[in-house]
């Protein structure tokens, strides 16, 4: 590993993310953003909103981006050499806020946001971390809703969750850790430029506001961990992960039905 990588390695460990960490060239860039607007076409807005589910398996652009090099340094520097393609996903906020709204209409309310949560307590994953990558298909600021993290709270555990009290909430189960549980004042903003990344921990809480600008913000969200995890059989974290292929190295445990590479 290189003294950057370890750097990097080191800060991850111990606030439980990286930020602005580039990946896409301007040709790179291009090409994903052309390919994403032919899905956007192809199976509008409503449906590319969050609904491009583990389209690596389909679509050999997308399997690309999983596996771009630059990418894949970084995550192997986290989890080891040995890593599997546990997930993916496409997450667009797009704008909805119109230009002539009038002042103290309560648009908010009903916008697409993403409440404080941790990524594990709905996943049926054990064994070891998982690693969150949200790769930037438009830059992603605070005006459009980007990722908000508190850092260091992956070292806090696995905290209570609840039904979301407020509606718009994206995650699929509707889930939020209670605001009482959450260090507010202590949010860092992830803003990333299109082509960028950020990385988490599955423990990280972290949450995102709504787009309330004219500007879309679209991401991919791939999920990866050491070989050496395992599913696991939880009511209370019920999410099961039946796509997963080895991403680099090898798997001497075989604890998940993969297709290999």
């Amino acid at each position: 590993m290189t003294t950057s990588m370890a750097k990097l390695q080191e800060i991850y460990n111990k606030k439980g993310f990286l930020s602005a960490l580039p990946v896409l060239d301007e040709i790179e860039l291009r090409e994903a953003k052309r390919a994403f607007s032919e899905l956007e076409e192809e199976f509008g807005k409503e449906y590319t909103q969050y609904s491009l589910h583990n389209v690596h398996l389909q679509y050999p652009w997308v399997r690309n981006l999983t596996r771009h090099p630059q990418l894949l340094q970084v995550v192997k520097a986290v989890l080891g050499p040995d890593v599997l393609l546990l997930d993916s996903r496409f997450i667009c906020k797009y704008p909805v806020l119109k230009p002539d709204a009038q002042e103290g209409e309560d648009e908010q309310t009903e916008l697409p946001y993403v409440a404080w949560h941790q990524d594990m307590r709905y996943w049926g994953i054990a064994g070891g971390p998982v690693l969150s990558v949200w790769l930037a298909l438009d830059d992603s600021l605070k005006e459009n809703g980007a990722l908000q993290v508190i850092p260091g709270s992956h070292c806090s555990g696995m905290l209570p969750h609840r039904q979301a009290i407020r509606s718009g909430n994206m995650l699929t189960v509707n889930q939020e850790i209670p605001e009482e549980l959450v260090q507010a004042d202590e949010a860092v903003l992830c803003p990333l430029l299109a082509g960028q990344m950020s990385v988490h921990d599955g423990l990280l809480v972290h949450a995102s506001d709504p787009n309330m600008s004219q500007k879309r913000r679209c991401g991919f969200v791939i999920r990866y961990v050491p070989t050496c995890a395992y599913p696991i059989e939880d009511p209370d974290r019920p999410r099961k992960f039946h796509a997963t292929e080895l991403a680099c190295g090898t798997d001497q445990f075989k604890h998940f039905s993969s297709k290999r590479t």
